[in-house]
């Protein structure tokens, strides 16, 4: 093949390809103009109704739309009412333990455990036991109880019987006075030897029942020191623990309140103070609020994240909290502000970041208005809680409309498609 011909065949290819590529756009273009006309609007037979489309000298926000009976139907009007949107701040962040009410349970005596009596997750109470350990430093304590015991009943018996004797001078009075002294010295072991053994945990009657058997019991109870949760545990049976010695064998925490861990945004952070109250609502728990507290604000901003720490006390006296639960937490800043107020629905978001409402004075002549919203939205109430706040959501209106003024609220974004498929045209 000579060259002449191998430039011939590759000029060729290259305008089949153009040609391909052309096709395939086109394609594109009459498939795309065919889905945005297909677009839902109003009802069906609003899609071969005429609309009327009147750009007012170049006004951006003066985009009129008359629609007909037909596209009406779908589209509710509503009048702009005034209502008191809150003054608040929201973060999100999750349900931790209480850190300040964790205690870390260790044995105070050496020792093999036997048993165990809690897992990770029960409710004890304060004295409850968790677990047992078989003990030596117990078993030492205990014999030398024994063995101080035996000696004041001997000591005892023997001065007992020189005070007979005495009587009949049998025994000189040196005698009687070292027996003495000797059951004096044997008492004070003795007591010296039950508080040995009550350091371990031992009861009056517990102490009793060895003096009176004269058998020593090694098993040593570790108690729980608080009414809480276990929250972990590391305890197996037959595992060697020591006083102090971590892990701990349990771990556990005073439940009653929870933390709230929280991460705000910097900008936000100056309006957060120590003492804030604060409502916590759940994802687990939607329709519920648990008050709490600002407790901690974080001294530095996370370089990475540009936030910063926020950590509030929440109330659980029911115990339904649960470390690691998601959900967000609203501080009160102050005194609730009238503002207009439009139905979420009524808002629509343009392409550009711009918030649009679509007001008419005839209820058929619609125009397009860009307003500035506030950071206020006044959420729908929970069927149950307060009968007197509104059942659906309300956006705050700062500029660009006021009290009394009709808009459409349900189908608000029909009216913008309308306009988009009415523009491709």
């Amino acid at each position: 093949m000579t060259p002449t011909t191998t430039m011939k065949a590759v000029a060729t290819l290259v305008a089949a390809a153009a040609a391909v590529a052309a096709i395939v756009v086109v394609l594109l273009f009459n498939d795309k103009t065919s889905s945005v006309t297909n677009l839902p609007t109003a009802n069906a037979d609003a899609q071969s109704a005429p609309i009327k489309i009147a750009l007012d000298s170049g006004a951006y926000d003066a985009l009129n739309l008359d629609l007909s009976d037909s596209q009406l139907a779908a589209v509710k009007v509503e009048p702009v009412e005034e209502r008191e949107f809150p003054v608040e701040k929201e973060a999100v962040g999750s349900i931790d333990f209480n850190e300040e009410m964790e205690v870390q349970v260790f044995t105070p005596y050496q020792g093999k455990i036997i048993a165990l009596f809690a897992a990770i997750g029960d409710d004890v109470k304060k004295g409850q036991k968790l677990f047992t350990i078989d003990s030596p430093d117990l078993l030492a304590a205990e014999s030398n109880l024994i063995a101080a015991a035996g000696v004041m009943d001997l000591t005892t018996r023997n001065l007992a019987r020189l005070k007979e004797l005495y009587k009949t001078l049998a025994v000189s009075q040196h005698d009687l006075e070292q027996a003495i002294s000797d059951q004096q010295t044997a008492e004070a072991n003795l007591r010296t030897g039950r508080d040995a053994v009550r350091i371990f945990g031992k009861s009056e009657a517990e102490i009793d029942r060895i003096v009176a058997e004269r058998t020593a019991d090694p098993t040593l109870v570790v108690p729980s020191p608080i009414d809480g949760r276990i929250t972990d545990r590391v305890a197996a049976p037959g595992l060697f623990v020591q006083p102090g010695s971590p892990p701990a064998p349990f771990t556990m925490a005073d439940i009653n309140t929870m933390w709230m861990l929280a991460n705000v945004v910097e900008n936000d952070s100056p309006a957060f103070r120590l003492g804030q109250q604060v409502k916590v609502r759940l994802s687990a728990f939607p329709d519920r609020v648990f008050d709490g507290k600002i407790t901690t604000i974080g001294a530095t901003v996370d370089p990475n994240t540009r936030r910063v720490l926020v950590r509030s006390e929440i109330n659980d006296p029911q115990h339904e909290l649960r470390s690691g639960m998601f959900g967000n937490f609203t501080i009160s800043l102050g005194a609730p502000v009238r503002s207009p107020a439009v139905p979420l629905a009524g808002v629509v978001r343009e392409g550009d970041g711009t918030q649009t409402i679509w007001v008419t004075a005839d209820r058929r002549r619609f125009t397009k208005r860009t307003v500035i919203i506030g950071t206020s939205v006044l959420k729908p109430v929970p069927v149950g809680e307060n009968p007197n706040l509104p059942r659906e959501g309300y956006r705050q209106i700062l500029k660009g409309l006021q009290p009394g003024e009709l808009v459409a609220t349900v189908g608000a974004v029909n009216l913008d498609n309308m306009v988009n498929i009415a523009t491709v045209k």
